[in-house]
């Protein structure tokens, strides 16, 4: 690839602006308010990246990416930008697409197991405090240690019941695990289970690399994951982009710095993976935004306002894109001092003055050149997208999902032999021999009572023989014996 082409335009002014292909994995802000243009920012973006032949993982949050598999041209609004910017050789085309959904209806069933989840991003899912973290911390453990694979919820619900009917089993090697934690665990797993955590828990789990291809043309491919409805439960959502941006980190080897990044992640409604976050939780995020660049792999944050960022996670985001804000209270007006205050300084451009002022699809445009220095920050104009804007029709979403070589794949449900099946075993093995040796019990009782009844019968006999001195001697001799009789 030439190397002119080896960057990523996003956006005009007097002058393009590109972010250069091997500063893409520094990863980058789409902020601004409702309305102002950040879907299509993120759009392009995602277009620009599979023209480089870079794989995209974003989320759909409000369902309205599916038509970047159509070409565009039948928008007005777009064909206008294409005329204030002058952009002659201006052609619309569709882009490669795969489309997943953890509920299976609007794409590839998108499944996890338990073990691959983790305790920790488990408990913040399941809202747990310390002490209930620390008891299902110990549960994953005594799971490991016995062999036992926590593949579905069933299977964890199995592991819970197995601790919690036997703590003093467990609390010399584990700590103490009280009956009440455990509880607690499990009402919340019913909740989780309400929200469809059964759907998303289990086998297949999604193989990473069935996400980092590109089609025949070398164009990469952009993975759609629905995500309005599971948007419903937002630190399920959070937690569910969290675990997928971990196992990039976790099964992706060091690259270095490659030429062109080898993943894109667009984290839209990044707010969410920080609200109410437990500390240790957080430092988790911080350290594998901040360390998955070695792979190769680019996040991008989508959010209203850059104070819902920690300042840890601000800090890494080289390429960033602000579109306008609004003012109306003092943590907006903050917000906006501090959106300003983020960009390399343009002496001919008045930032907190601009921010408020910005139209639909114009914004501030800061990007890294390619020795790593922050550009100075340009007012300018989106570039357009060169796919449909729009919903595709449930038909068309169809016809996508079985058109995709990964169809029949995620759609077929594995059930193996793991904790659930291994505990209900091991359950009705016990309650066999339980069953045995009441049995066994039962049988000594008959043999005794046997044994009684014939000793029984044996001295009635010899009643009658008692009138004959043969008969009396008998009686003596035997009742003698046993109850010591006199000596004559």
């Amino acid at each position: 690839m030439k190397t002119q082409s080896m960057t990523i335009l996003i956006a005009k002014a007097k002058k393009e602006i590109a972010i250069p292909a091997k500063m893409a994995n520094r990863h980058g802000l789409i902020a601004g308010a409702t309305g102002t243009g950040k879907t299509v920012t993120l759009r392009v973006l995602a277009e620009r990246f599979s023209d480089l032949g870079t794989p995209v993982i974003l989320a759909d949050v409000k369902g309205d990416l599916s038509a970047l598999c159509r070409p565009g041209g039948d928008n007005p609004k777009v064909a206008e930008r294409i005329e204030a910017l002058g952009l002659k050789d201006f052609t619309f085309e569709g882009y490669p697409v795969v489309f997943w959904d953890v509920f299976g209806q609007k794409g590839h069933p998108l499944r996890t197991t338990i073990s691959e989840m983790g305790p920790l991003l488990l408990s913040r899912i399941l809202n747990l405090n310390d002490t209930q973290s620390g008891v299902l911390n110990a549960v994953f453990k005594i799971a490991d240690d016995e062999g036992l694979l926590l593949l579905d919820l069933k299977d964890l619900r199995s592991m819970l019941q197995f601790v919690g009917d036997n703590p003093d089993q467990f609390r010399t090697g584990y700590g103490n695990i009280s009956k009440a934690s455990i509880g607690a665990i499990q009402r919340n797993l019913l909740v989780l289970e309400e929200q469809g955590g059964d759907i998303f828990f289990g086998e297949p789990a999604l193989n990473i690399q069935d996400t980092l291809q590109t089609d025949s043309n070398g164009k990469g491919i952009l993975n759609i994951i629905a995500a309005d409805r599971l948007m419903q439960s937002p630190k399920l959502y959070a937690t569910f982009l969290l675990w997928l941006l971990a196992e990039l980190f976790e099964q992706l080897p060091e690259v270095g710095d490659p030429p062109k990044p080898k993943l894109i992640f667009f984290f839209d409604e990044a707010h969410l993976l920080f609200t109410d976050a437990p500390k240790a939780l957080e430092e988790k995020i911080v350290q594998v935004v901040r360390l998955i660049r070695s792979k190769g792999v680019g996040v991008y944050f989508v959010t209203q306002n850059p104070l819902d960022l920690p300042d840890e996670v601000l800090g890494q985001l080289g390429n960033r894109v602000q579109h306008a804000l609004r003012a109306f209270t003092p943590r907006d007006q903050k917000a906006v001092k501090a959106a300003a205050e983020t960009f390399r300084a343009n002496p001919k451009l008045d930032v907190s003055k601009a921010i408020l002022e910005l139209g639909v699809g114009e914004a501030l445009v800061s990007v890294q050149d390619a020795k790593g220095t922050p550009g100075i920050v340009e007012q300018a104009w989106i570039m357009p997208p060169r796919s449909r804007l729009g919903i595709l029709s449930a038909e068309e979403t169809s016809q996508a999902i079985r058109g995709s070589v990964l169809y029949g794949h995620y759609e077929k449900i594995l059930d193996r032999d793991s904790a659930y099946e291994i505990l209900k075993a091991r359950t009705e093995q016990i309650q066999r021999e339980k069953e045995a040796a009441s049995a066994e019990r039962g049988r000594g009782r008959e043999d005794k009572s046997e044994m009684g009844q014939m000793l029984s019968a044996a001295v009635k006999s010899a009643a009658h023989a008692i009138g004959s001195q043969l008969g009396r001697q008998i009686i003596r001799g035997v009742l003698g014996s046993l109850f010591g009789g006199r000596k004559r």
